[in-house]
C-alpha cells in the first residue's frame, strides 16, 4: 500500500514507524502550508493521513481514524475544551488498580499507532481527543465522554461553530449499544449528546450523592472542575463494567478512595509545585484561554492569589478584557508577559498598581514572589498563592506549553 503522512510531528513519525514494520511505501509530507498541501496530488497514493491541526480534505484520512477501524477492544474516547487529561488519567488509573488491562493513548501525548499492535480483544482504550483528532471521525468510540466546551482553538477551527462540529463527532456515530456521559451543565455537551443514539448519562448527578461525595472528597487535586473530572471518569468505569454508577462504588469503595488520594494530577495542570516560606506555587500553563483561567482561579477560594499570566493570545486579543475582570476579581496581584501582556497593559488604566508587566518569566516569577511575601507579611492568616496560569498559548516565548511549564518549575526550584 503506498502511504502519504502529512506532517512529521509525534503522530506523523509514529505512522511512519508503524507502516514502515508492515513494509507499506510510505512518502513523508512535511514544512508545508495548508495552501500549498491542499494543492498536492494525491491520486497515486492509497491512504492520505493527514497530522491533527491540518484540516480535513475529502479523500483524506487521519491516524486517529485508522486506529478506530482497526483496533480489537472497546474504547472510551475523552473530549472537551479542559480536563481531558485528567479524566483519562483518573480513569486509566482506575482500571490499572481494579486489574484491567488499559491503554492510555490520544492527545494526552501518546500516539495511538504505538501501540495498536499490542492490544488484545479484552483489553480497553482510553483516548484523549482533541478537536483536531475528532475533526474527521466517522467512527465514534464505545464510550464517549464530553466535558464542558468553551471557545477555544479558533485560530486553526474557521469559528465557534466548527469547533464544537469538530467535538460532536465523538458521539454522533453511536450505535443504540453504546454510551455518551456528557457535563448537564454545560448547553454544548448537552447539545452534542443529542447526537448520540446510544444511552446518555449526565452529570454531576443531583441524586444520591452522598456515597459519591464521601469517594470524592478523597480527590487529591484542587478544584470542583477536578471533582467533575473524577465524576465522569468513575460513570465511564462503572459503564463499561455494566454496572450503575451506586453499585460500582459501594462495591469498591476502599479502591477507588485509594486511587483518588495517590492520583497527583498531572503536569502543567494545577500542579503543586512547593511551599516556600508559607507561600504555595501552582503550574498551570496548560491554561491557554479565558475560561481554563476562571476554573484555576475559582479553585483556591478564600486565598490570596498572585498571577502569572499573558502569551499569545487566541481570540484576536478579544478576551483581553475577560483576563482583566477575572484577575480584578480573584487576585491581589498580577504579573504580566509576552503579547498578550503587552496588550493587557494598553487596556488597563496608567499605573494600576494590580497589574505589573515584566519582559521575560524569570522577572515574573521574581516579581511574583516578592509580591506574594509582602502581601503574606501584610495578612499572615490567608492562604497566599503564586498561580501561573497563562490564558493564552506559549509559541511567542517558548517552544510549546511543555516547554512553559517546565521553565517555571526549573526556576520555581531555584527560588
Amino acid at each position: 500500500m503506498k502511504i502519504a503522512i502529512l506532517g512529521y510531528g509525534k503522530e506523523g513519525k509514529s505512522a511512519e514507524s508503524y507502516f514502515q514494520n508492515q513494509n507499506h511505501d510510505i512518502r513523508i509530507f512535511d514544512n508545508f502550508t495548508p495552501d500549498s498541501i491542499s494543492k498536492e496530488d494525491f491520486s497515486d497514493f492509497d491512504l492520505v493521513l493527514r497530522s491533527p491541526s491540518l484540516q480535513p480534505q475529502p479523500g483524506w484520512s487521519s491516524m486517529t481514524q485508522y486506529f478506530f477501524a482497526h483496533c480489537p477492544c472497546p474504547i472510551i474516547g475523552v473530549t472537551g475544551t479542559k480536563g481531558k487529561g485528567t479524566t483519562c488519567s483518573i480513569i486509566t488509573a482506575i482500571f490499572e488498580t481494579l486489574g484491567q488491562k488499559v491503554w492510555l493513548v490520544g492527545n494526552i501525548g501518546n500516539p495511538a499507532l504505538d501501540i495498536l499492535d499490542q492490544i488484545q480483544a479484552n483489553d480497553v482504550v482510553v483516548y484523549e481527543m482533541s478537536s483536531f483528532q475528532l475533526w474527521d471521525l466517522t467512527q465514534s468510540p464505545h464510550i464517549a465522554i464530553v466535558l464542558g466546551i468553551e471557545p477555544d482553538h479558533l485560530n486553526v477551527h474557521k469559528d465557534y461553530a466548527d469547533y464544537v462540529a469538530a467535538k460532536a463527532n465523538i458521539a454522533k456515530h453511536q450505535t443504540p449499544q453504546d454510551f455518551c456521559i456528557y457535563n448537564q451543565n454545560n448547553a454544548d455537551s448537552s447539545k452534542i449528546a443529542e447526537e448520540s443514539r446510544g444511552t446518555k448519562i449526565p452529570y454531576p448527578t443531583t441524586q444520591n450523592r452522598s456515597t459519591l461525595d464521601s469517594i470524592l472528597n478523597s480527590l487529591n487535586i484542587p478544584g470542583q472542575h477536578n471533582r467533575e473530572n473524577a465524576e465522569a471518569a468513575l460513570n465511564a468505569v462503572a459503564t463499561y463494567r455494566k454496572q450503575s454508577l451506586d453499585e460500582f462504588l459501594i462495591q469498591n469503595s476502599d479502591i477507588i478512595k485509594a486511587t483518588l488520594q495517590n492520583f497527583q494530577g498531572l503536569p502543567h495542570r494545577l500542579q503543586f509545585l512547593r511551599e516556600i516560606n508559607g507561600i504555595k506555587y501552582y503550574d498551570d500553563n496548560f491554561c491557554t484561554n479565558v475560561a481554563s483561567l476562571e476554573v484555576a482561579l475559582r479553585a483556591f477560594p478564600g486565598s490570596q492569589i498572585i498571577l502569572i499570566a499573558g502569551g499569545r493570545d487566541k481570540t484576536a486579543n478579544a478576551d483581553l478584557s475577560k483576563i482583566i475582570k477575572l484577575a480584578q476579581k480573584y487576585t491581589v496581584k498580577t504579573i504580566l508577559m509576552g503579547e498578550s501582556g503587552h496588550a493587557i497593559t494598553q487596556l488597563l488604566s496608567p499605573n494600576d498598581a494590580q497589574f505589573q508587566l515584566v519582559e521575560s518569566l524569570t522577572k515574573a516569577v521574581q516579581s511574583a514572589q516578592n509580591s506574594a511575601e509582602n502581601i503574606k507579611t501584610q495578612n499572615s492568616s490567608t492562604p497566599t498563592i503564586v498561580l501561573m496560569s497563562p490564558a493564552a498559548a506559549s509559541f511567542d516565548m517558548f517552544e510549546n506549553v511543555y516547554d512553559r511549564g517546565a521553565q517555571f518549575q526549573e526556576i520555581v526550584r531555584k527560588l
